[in-house]
């Protein structure tokens, strides 16, 4: 293999998390094209270049169209930007690695010498998934040659659709995480206790929660630092002492992390949610920063003994009241048990094993004198056949 392909429903430049983490270090070892879902609305079809990274180099298509995202609306123009980009570059021996089922009907007429899924959520299960995912991603199980899960509860849920499935939860970068990198500007006046969350903003968001630990508490300041993205912002509780501080740069967060008493991981438990693996975790944890967190499956096994795991904003505030009264002793226990989970994780060590695992795949497939993956468009007409079968029973 020469080159990876990706396909993404997630933006390079948005929040910076597992695609990010995984593709800027498996770049080292292939040169990545990351292909982003459209931008609709555009005066005319193009794909645009940018270079993200060394050795990634992220393709932006803009569409004429005006549905959102890997929409069949777009199969044909997408088909035919990506075609000509590639054949223009050279593109040859490259794998394809999926971030989302919705793509595969885009690379349709793409001859890969194989497939990687990296499965990161449950997409079936957010806000506005499309009805034909479902379908999509049976035939992308049927085509892949190895798949990538984003957690163990999603690995449990998947590990029987596939003969190659691996477990890769959510890592760190502890270097960039650490403690003692000063504060951010936008928080360095509020007074402390502060308790503080970063990351996406949407319905998985327990807002009510967040509203009930600030009218519990007025004299903590709550930060929420992260795009508000599928709800209305309006939706977002205001009070004198919650601050909404929006998107903010990759490399400006443990400063807001290091400036916080408390971390906040307040998810709603809802289907959205019922197989994340939140990636704040551990950055909480490597800034030395103790959290509190609502019952996420993939953070209550791994980590409900250095997390306290609590229901609703009352229980949210009992257990910060705890920590803020821990003494010197229990403070060190605390450190000494997350310093160890550190320890044993690291996103370079997460992207040496998917890599070597493509690289045996890749092996075995010469060996075998394979010939490559399957046509896409069979295994897509396959599982829609399957689907309408069985909707017809």
């Amino acid at each position: 293999m020469k080159s990876l392909v990706v396909f993404s429903h997630l933006r390079w430049n948005f929040v910076y998390q597992r695609p990010q983490h995984v593709l800027s270090r498996l770049a080292l070892r292939w040169p990545v094209i990351f292909i982003e879902e459209p931008m609709p609305g555009a005066g005319e079809d193009r794909i645009e270049f940018i270079d993200a990274a060394p050795g990634v180099e992220v393709w932006r298509p803009h569409v004429r169209g005006a549905a959102h995202g890997f929409h069949a609306e777009h199969k044909a123009v997408l088909q035919r930007l990506v075609g000509q980009a590639m054949q223009k570059q050279g593109l040859r021996d490259y794998w394809i690695w999926f971030y989302t089922p919705m793509a595969l009907p885009m690379a349709e007429k793409l001859q890969p010498e194989g497939i990687v899924y990296d499965c990161m959520d449950e997409l079936s299960l957010f806000r506005g998934a499309p009805r034909e995912l479902i379908d999509q991603e049976t035939a992308l199980f049927k085509a892949a040659d190895v798949v990538f899960t984003g957690g163990r509860s999603l690995y449990n849920a998947k590990k029987t659709r596939h003969r190659n499935v691996h477990c890769f939860p959510s890592s760190v970068d502890a270097l960039h995480f650490r403690p003692g990198t000063g504060d951010h500007p936008l928080q360095e006046d509020l007074p402390a206790p502060r308790l503080g969350y970063c990351g996406v903003i949407d319905e998985r968001i327990d807002l009510e929660l967040i509203a009930g630990v600030a009218d519990a508490r007025p004299d903590w300041q709550l930060v929420m630092v992260g795009p508000v993205v599928k709800i209305d912002p309006a939706t977002c509780p205001q009070r004198p002492n919650v601050r909404w501080l929006g998107q903010q740069g990759y490399q400006d967060l443990p400063s807001f992390i290091n400036g916080w008493d408390i971390c906040l991981l307040p998810f709603a438990l809802n289907e959205s949610t019922r197989f994340i693996s939140p990636t704040k975790t551990l950055e909480y944890m490597a800034c030395g920063k103790p959290s509190v967190s609502t019952a996420i499956r993939d953070v209550v096994e791994p980590y409900g003994h250095v997390v306290p795991i609590r229901a609703d904003a009352a229980g949210f505030v009992e257990a910060s009241d705890a920590i803020l009264r821990r003494t010197p002793e229990e403070r060190a226990v605390h450190d000494r048990a997350v310093g160890e989970i550190i320890a044993r994780t690291s996103w370079d060590a997460t992207a040496a094993a998917m890599g070597e695992l493509i690289a045996r795949a890749e092996a075995a497939r010469e060996a075998q004198e394979l010939p490559a993956v399957a046509s896409i468009a069979v295994e897509l007409a396959r599982a829609s056949g399957a689907s309408a079968a069985a909707g017809a029973a």
